[in-house]
């Protein structure tokens, strides 16, 4: 699993719309130490000029954007927001979830998502991260240890 520190967690956040919804996950990268501040303008732009494709389910928004130096090493980040908000899917919002995705390399964004997707297999897994009231309740939907 693509490493997530508790500084990668933020639970019951407040975003006015799904740009501040991507920074609040960018914001949690780079106090994760995975990414620097300008990769969430580079998120944005990802959306900007492909849609809400990063929508990927009811709820559930994979940000990312491609390799680049502004990233540091692999890793993720969990932000859930306290009001769901609208990116612009037809069918997966509002999102509630964002989880935050930078990769080093092409293999890592591939295997990253292989493991999300294992992860979210489970029909309960996005609504269990929605409501996780501690950084040890997104652990376990992870399954992943500190």
């Amino acid at each position: 699993m693509l490493a997530l520190s508790d500084a990668g967690i933020l639970l019951g956040q407040t975003a006015d719309d799904w740009r501040a919804a991507v920074l609040l996950s960018a914001a949690a990268l780079e106090a994760a130490g995975v990414a620097e501040a300008s990769y969430g303008e580079r998120m944005i732009a990802m959306v900007e000029e492909f849609g809400a494709y990063i929508v990927i389910a009811p709820g559930l928004a994979l940000a990312h954007a491609r390799p680049g130096p502004d990233v540091r090493e692999s890793g993720m980040s969990v932000v859930t927001l306290a009001e769901p908000v609208v990116f612009g899917h037809p069918y997966n919002d509002p999102v509630s979830v964002v989880i935050g995705l930078a990769v080093t390399n092409a293999d890592d964004h591939v295997s990253g998502v292989a493991e999300l997707a294992n992860v979210f297999n489970d029909a309960t897994a996005i609504d269990r991260l929605a409501t996780a009231r501690s950084v040890a309740e997104v652990r376990a939907v992870f399954d992943v240890s500190a």
